[in-house]
């Protein structure tokens, strides 16, 4: 956005073949949805019904695609070239900065996070009312942005996907609660599903796969790869090599500086302990897929895990601790182990190098594939736009 408020418009560089069809909403009912017990997804070019016209609202804190960390902008980017590959018109709410074959609109010329100069707030109001002020534009308008959109959703009749990134805080919860007899929510992984709320569906998120790869010669050291934060186990790691007599490399932002100086870099020394800083996508193929297995000690529920199916698309073992998502990501045994304890971790890395990695990508492809990810949510907005005009 420019110093008088203007918007930037970016047109993608192809020709929609397809006319644009009119959505008429009934009026919003006061009852929690009804969805159908099992919503079938289609695969791309399987008579899954006319393009719809979808807006995709991206966080603004980094670019869409991020250049290193920001997982909610990497799945915004996912989502979104995924729909346009599957024929969709789509509309990318976002950074002006941002990559994308689909139209971006963007009122802040880059992220927040990278300028210092732009207030969070101000930028976050303007992104969001510059979609709902055309939200007549949309079959659909598809929330990758937390709780914030929610409060503009009753102030239009275009229906609201919102993908639930999980739960900061439980004082969020209350907008969720508000929102959900009006809006439509999808979880990223059953174990993040709140007990108050209603969902849609659960779709796991989905990567490229065809931009990972099973390393020709892996080494024998291990990886951390994630935010440096406590919740996320960096500590864990270090310790878990240090018992196996491995090196460590550690790849990602720092996020605690508090945590990092205390309880990571003493142990930094450029040779056992190696710290990579944040990996650009250019070489998460190379750093994933170089280890002998990935160590995800987490302690906290996480509803999913990036760097954990990317190492699995790579072919690297997991190990990660049995708490939130990692039951549903990990198949114990054949592409890593869910272990409870870091005797577990330490007995799981000498195991880890029995697993067949070519083994492990196959099984990532099948489940964590963006084309998978995609078909599920278009069968969920088909679901929800039948579901309005039902009411």
């Amino acid at each position: 956005m420019g110093g008088d408020g203007t918007e930037t418009v970016v047109q993608p560089k192809r020709v929609h073949s397809s006319k644009r069809r009119e959505l008429t909403v009934l009026p919003r009912f006061p009852i929690r949805h009804r969805y159908p017990e099992h919503i079938t997804a289609r695969p791309h070019g399987a008579g899954s019904g006319s393009p719809l016209r979808i807006a995709v609202i991206a966080p603004i804190a980094w670019r869409t695609p991020p250049r290193h960390y920001g997982p909610w902008e990497q799945f915004a980017s996912l989502l979104t070239e995924g729909l346009v590959a599957a024929g969709h018109d789509v509309t990318l709410f976002a950074t002006a900065d941002s990559i994308t074959s689909a139209v971006l609109r963007a009122t802040a010329s880059g992220g927040w996070s990278d300028d210092p100069a732009i207030d969070p707030k101000v930028a976050e109001c303007l992104h969001i009312a510059s979609v709902f002020e055309r939200a007549h534009d949309f079959d659909l308008i598809h929330n990758g942005f937390d709780f914030l959109p929610l409060t503009y959703s009753s102030l239009v009749d275009t229906p609201v996907v919102t993908t639930i990134h999980g739960f900061s805080s439980p004082a969020i919860v209350p907008v969720y609660e508000r929102y959900d007899a009006t809006t439509h929510y999808v979880a990223i992984s059953d174990s993040d599903r709140h007990p108050n709320l209603d969902y849609a569906a659960t779709i796991h998120h989905g990567i490229d796969t065809a931009a990972f790869a099973v390393h020709p010669t892996p080494g024998d050291h291990l990886l951390y790869f994630g935010r440096i934060h406590p919740d996320k186990g960096t500590a864990h790691a270090i310790e878990v090599a240090h018992r196996t007599g491995r090196r460590l490399d550690i790849a990602g932002i720092i996020q605690d500086e508090q945590y990092f100086r205390d309880h990571v870099e003493p142990h930094i020394d450029g040779d056992r302990v190696r710290y990579l800083g944040p990996i650009t996508a250019a070489d998460r193929t190379s750093v994933l897929g170089g280890a002998h297995a990935l160590l995800h000690l987490i302690d906290f529920d996480e509803p999913f895990g990036y760097s954990v199916v990317e190492a699995m698309a790579c072919g690297t073992p997991v190990i990660a601790n049995a708490r939130g998502s990692m039951v549903e990501l990990i198949d114990h045994r054949t592409t890593g182990y869910l272990v409870t304890n870091l005797d577990e971790a330490c007995e799981a890395v000498a195991d880890a190098g029995d697993l067949d990695r070519r083994s492990i990508r196959a099984a990532a492809v099948t489940r964590f594939d963006v084309s998978t990810m995609v078909d599920k949510y278009v069968a969920t907005y088909r679901a929800v736009l039948d579901l309005q005009f039902t009411h």
